[in-house]
């Protein structure tokens, strides 16, 4: 499947060396959702325009992984080697993917996919704004975070999604794996990180529109997520994520008379 290069990177085509590839870094994103009026929302930030990746375009939280995600922690749900399953790694870097998707998620929005034990969730998280600050200024761990208020990880709460790396041509670029979660009954996001500015619970359906008539720019992992997950329910997102074959997908630039176009094998990932 062809899709257009967003018109902010197609620039960068002109003059690219393929044999200068700078190395991906891993990274971890959720796409979290919920019910709504329009059928399933998914929380977006516009990333602001001064942003070295992708500004301007519309992302679900997440971010790059950090050493201190593989520091030991309380764990529910699917062990680590079953994420490196899904996502072909090793349980060292499944450890670590897992934590950072997280992580990133509550220091950006305040969603927290953690509970006091096995059968619960935190509820309204705005009282932890400074625990976020703290996260984000990398003056606190997530496994310290977590010991200090008698949490544990639920990764039961999350499913496995897509792999998707960033073209060669992008100066940046990210090996990320998404991953896919519904909001947790008694959340609600408050504020959120200052490298978005724009953020907003958005209709998929609504949403893909504007991107399908140019008045939104998205990445083409994040729109085809979207579509993917555009005819579901909160609900029914995690068993549809327990069916999905993922492989990694690296877009590739393909020159049509003489347009740019990303090839995306939507065939590898459904």
């Amino acid at each position: 499947m062809l899709v257009p290069v967003p018109p902010l990177l197609a620039g960068r085509l002109e003059g690219w060396d393929p044999d200068h590839t700078v190395p991906a870094k891993d990274a971890a994103t959720i796409a979290v959702v919920r019910d709504g009026d329009r059928g399933l929302e998914a929380f977006l930030m516009r990333r602001n325009s001064g942003m070295a990746f992708a500004p301007g375009m519309y992302v679900f939280p997440g971010g790059r992984v950090d050493d201190e995600d593989g520091e030991p922690l309380t764990w529910i749900g699917p062990p680590p080697s079953e994420w490196a399953r899904r996502f072909g790694c090793d349980d060292g870097l499944a450890r670590r993917l897992v934590v950072a998707a997280v992580r990133e998620t509550f220091e950006e929005t305040g969603v927290l996919l953690a509970g006091p034990d096995e059968d619960t969730v935190v509820g309204d998280t705005t009282d932890l704004d400074d625990a976020r600050d703290a996260l984000e200024n990398k003056e606190l761990t997530f496994s310290r975070f977590l010991a200090d208020h008698g949490l544990v990880l639920r990764t039961d709460l999350l499913g496995a999604w897509a792999h998707w790396i960033t073209p060669a041509f992008e100066p940046r670029r990210y090996d990320t794996r998404f991953f896919v979660a519904a909001l947790p009954e008694g959340q609600r996001i408050d504020t959120v990180s200052t490298e978005a500015d724009r953020s907003l619970w958005a209709p998929l359906v609504d949403v893909l529109a504007h991107v399908d008539r140019g008045e939104a720019a998205m990445l083409p992992p994040t729109a085809v997520t979207c579509r993917e997950l555009s005819s579901l329910s909160a609900s029914e997102v995690l068993k549809a994520s327990a069916d999905r074959v993922i492989r990694p997908i690296e877009p590739r630039p393909v020159l049509v008379d003489g347009d740019w176009w990303l090839d995306v094998d939507r065939e590898e990932h459904t």
